[in-house]
């Protein structure tokens, strides 16, 4: 019964507000008499998911392959090179400039170069989510990394450990909270990229490609309500990335750091 009452006073406020903005959406519809291509209401929107409900969930697919592609690409790419920076200071201080000014980078100017040098196909798809995803996973892995307490490494340097075993037994088990937290910023910024690339580079054929791919015929075709389950069903896989993040999170520190066990 406790835990029934917490989950209540968790989402029973949300849940309460996400019905009254619906209501009021509706309302606001219904009063103005706004026509549906302009925007339509949410029992309009609900009505596109029978009717199209196989060219939906082709094009989520398509964008959850690119979308997982990139995540797990700059995943394990942003791993390797925060390793190799936490263990080579030089290295460091010479390209992590270069990580920042990656971030600051127009993914939408440099797509038409990227078609260019690899084709209007799903790889240059996933390798814009792969750009849009590293640098947080560069920035906030390598901070964890290089933020060991003094006396560990102390400690470790006297029991002569090298430099590599003290980066797999201390630096790295202790990074694995900004491990996470740059998997996140990752998980949401995949599908967005993803979506970004999508509009540049989604299909290679008429009426096959992703999400992104079909919000731009959607908003060509004035189709707006099926423009707004576009965007509900992307908004779902941004979701679904994130809760496998904090899952895969949780099993890891639910028995040591604070950030799970305060919550426990």
């Amino acid at each position: 019964m406790n835990k029934l009452q917490a989950f209540r006073r968790k989402y029973q406020l949300p849940v309460i507000i996400f019905i009254g903005f619906l209501s009021l959406w509706h309302f606001i519809i219904r009063l103005g008499n706004l026509p549906p291509y302009l925007l339509p209401s949410p029992l309009d929107i609900l009505k596109v998911f029978p009717d199209r409900a196989a060219e939906l969930l082709s094009a989520f697919f398509i964008t959850a392959q690119e979308a997982l592609g990139g995540f797990i690409l700059s995943g394990a790419v942003g791993i390797a090179i925060s390793l190799l920076f936490a263990v080579a200071p030089t290295v460091r201080r010479s390209l992590l400039p270069y990580v920042v000014l990656l971030q600051t980078i127009p993914v939408v100017a440099i797509s038409p170069l990227l078609i260019l040098w690899l084709g209007n196909s799903m790889l240059t798809v996933l390798f814009i989510a792969f750009l849009i995803c590293v640098p947080p996973i560069i920035a906030n892995v390598t901070q964890g990394l290089i933020s060991v307490e003094q006396n560990l490494l102390d400690l470790f340097r006297m029991s002569n450990t090298s430099t590599y075993t003290t980066l797999f037994k201390l630096r790295l088990p202790h990074a694995l909270p900004n491990i996470f937290v740059g998997l996140r910023i990752a998980s949401g910024a995949a599908v967005i990229g993803a979506l970004v690339g999508e509009t540049f580079a989604g299909s290679t054929s008429v009426g096959h490609g992703g999400l992104g791919y079909a919000s731009i015929y959607a908003l060509s075709q004035l189709q707006t309500p099926y423009l707004f389950a576009i965007v509900l069903i992307s908004s779902l896989m941004g979701l679904l990335f994130f809760f496998a993040v904090s899952t895969a999170e949780w099993l890891f520190l639910r028995h040591w750091h604070e950030s799970i066990t305060s919550e426990q």
